[in-house]
């Protein structure tokens, strides 16, 4: 297979996850990273990568066919803009933009444009997740009337070294929360409403450090949520889903899902159902699925491969990082008001 020429733009900590798995995945060719710091620039050289200090740069004189964005949020939208205006594909790291406005400025270039984007949210790369996607889908368990969803683990306080950390926007919600959101969106379909509150009550710090969700869903579904980054704690699907190996496995259950025929739990993948009459006397039967392991990023970038090759239709478009986005930007909002918050269908 012709190795396809991947850039990169950013050299923090997930751009150095990009590029270490372009590194090792045969069928692709790193041509060159932007990066403004030198801390990043020094990564690069020691690893005789070719590093520029800005992306029009970086574009301009290596031209991949696609580009990995993992800058800050509030860059990602006139980043993206640069790379399509070249009829570059882009994979944009969640989330997809820092305000859902910059979010539909992006639909907007990619429907004029027809470059492709995908939006690296990457747990939907994971056989788990898909397999629980077709079992929801397949209507094994029935109707979804609920979801409960653990977002708990401990950051050590060398992580709050970095003072956007701790900051309104550096906190569990936006970096670790809109994963488990976008799982949820992924399942089961638009949000509708959010209630939610958020605390600092722990560190004491201006971003939450915990927080709790009720998501309600268009399908009728109502979820739970629970996050926060200071509970030592194995229930949340980093250190439970074996996606990342810096993260010790553990043997236990983040995500449940229950229905009117069915319910299941993640990442086990275990179905439970009455085989006869459903009643809460019987005994209920339990289902397993085993799925194949894979490195989720670099099924992302061969997946992204295909994205611009106009292959496959993006698992997450710019559309859907909208929509996750929309979702959690209405948990913080509803936490600071106290109310409600409806999530409108998106218009062009």
């Amino acid at each position: 297979m012709q190795k396809f020429p991947l850039a990169v733009i950013g050299a923090g900590v997930i751009g150095r996850t990009h590029i270490e798995r372009i590194l090792k995945t045969p069928e692709f060719a790193l041509v060159g990273v932007a990066e403004p710091g030198q801390a990043g620039r020094q990564w690069c050289a020691e690893r005789n990568i070719p590093v520029f200090e800005n992306h029009e740069a970086l574009l301009e004189a290596t031209r991949p066919q696609g580009v990995v964005i993992a800058t800050p949020n509030a860059t990602h939208v006139d980043v993206a803009a640069d790379c399509m205006a070249r009829g570059i594909a882009v994979l944009i790291e969640k989330p997809v933009a820092d305000t859902l406005a910059a979010a539909e400025r992006l639909i907007q270039n990619e429907k004029d444009t027809a470059v492709p984007v995908l939006v690296g949210h990457h747990r939907r790369q994971n056989p788990i997740l898909q397999r629980a996607r077709q079992i929801v889908a397949d209507g094994r368990l029935g109707q979804v009337v609920s979801a409960n969803v653990m977002a708990n683990f401990y950051k050590p306080a060398a992580y709050f070294d970095v003072a956007w950390r701790r900051q309104a926007g550096g906190g569990p919600v936006l970096i670790n929360l809109i994963h488990d959101i976008d799982m949820l969106v992924f399942l089961l379909g638009e949000v509708r409403a959010v209630q939610g509150c958020l605390s600092s009550a722990v560190r004491g710090f201006e971003v939450e450090d915990t927080g709790s969700a009720l998501f309600e869903f268009a399908s009728g579904t109502q979820a739970v949520m629970t996050v926060s980054d200071t509970a030592v704690s194995p229930w949340c699907w980093d250190l439970c889903a074996g996606e990342q190996s810096q993260y010790p496995r553990q043997n236990v259950q983040s995500h449940f899902l229950s229905g009117t025929h069915g319910s299941l739990s993640l990442p086990d993948l275990a179905l439970w159902r009455y085989e006869g009459e459903r009643h809460w006397h019987h005994e209920m039967m339990r289902e397993q699925s085993r799925v194949h392991e894979i490195d989720v990023y670099v099924q992302q970038l061969r997946h992204f491969r295909a994205v611009a090759e106009r292959l496959e239709p993006p698992i997450c478009s710019a559309l859907d990082g909208w929509r996750t986005l929309q979702a959690t930007q209405a948990l913080l909002q509803a936490a600071h008001t106290g109310q409600r918050q409806t999530c409108p269908t998106f218009t062009a």
